[in-house]
């Protein structure tokens, strides 16, 4: 399916599926909309809520897509000084054309770590890679009804595409797969706040609350592991 460079509300850019009208992040505002669901109320949170945490902390994240999400999470985690594993699963990868169009670096002012950037792209898919001092990342080339991990994560960051083009992504059966991934205690948090993707969460066991959502959203949901 065609895919396009479109400029969202923040003056980020993000990949927009033609066929779909579906983007890769927010239209409101691609950073805006990382930083706010995925670190601030993800990986912010669970340093609040695990202060004692064993390093390094394990991150899956469902569409690993541009690439986005890791990287802010690799900016933020040296300011942070702890450690990170990150798996990012992705059916499709991006091109790196495509990659280069997005000049998140620039847009981040993180141009120091542009070339972290570009080989969170350019590593191989399927093996462990040290991306810098205290960011390990593995790239997975699969579907998300492929995970079988069991309590393996402290956190997931569900950024599938959105149920109006891919129902299939928002139910129970995935949702238990995410719940057995995570490790007791551990966190998932996504954009999204349908309350058919709040009551699937639910019925696989997560405690789920509603937190303010990003702009252009009222609402997100972050769930919470117990057992």
């Amino acid at each position: 399916m065609k895919r396009n460079i479109i400029t969202t509300a923040d003056g980020s850019k993000t990949i927009q599926i033609e066929a779909w009208n579906e983007q890769y992040h927010s239209v409101h505002g691609a950073i805006q909309e990382a930083y706010h669901v995925f670190i601030k109320h993800g990986l912010y949170y669970l340093k609040e809520l695990h202060p004692s945490l064993e390093a390094p902390i394990s991150i899956l994240e469902i569409g690993f897509g541009t690439g986005l999400n890791a990287f802010i999470t690799l900016i933020e985690a040296e300011k942070l000084n702890i450690k990170i594993n990150y798996v990012g699963v992705e059916a499709y990868p991006v091109t790196m054309n495509e990659v280069q169009q997005l000049h998140y670096p620039a847009a981040l002012k993180a141009e120091n770590n542009a070339g972290l950037f570009d080989c969170l792209h350019t590593t191989v898919w399927n093996k462990t890679i040290k991306i810098s001092k205290g960011f390990e990342l593995t790239k997975q080339q699969k579907s998300f009804f492929e995970i079988e991990d069991s309590n393996s994560f402290d956190m997931i960051y569900f950024d599938a595409f959105g149920a109006r083009v891919q129902p299939e992504l928002w139910t129970e059966v995935l949702f238990k797969k995410m719940y057995d991934a995570l490790k007791p205690q551990g966190i998932l948090v996504t954009y999204s706040a349908k309350g058919s993707v709040r009551r699937a969460m639910q019925d696989v066991g997560f405690m789920v609350e509603k937190l303010p959502g990003p702009p252009g959203k009222r609402e997100m949901l972050r769930a919470l592991k117990e057992a």
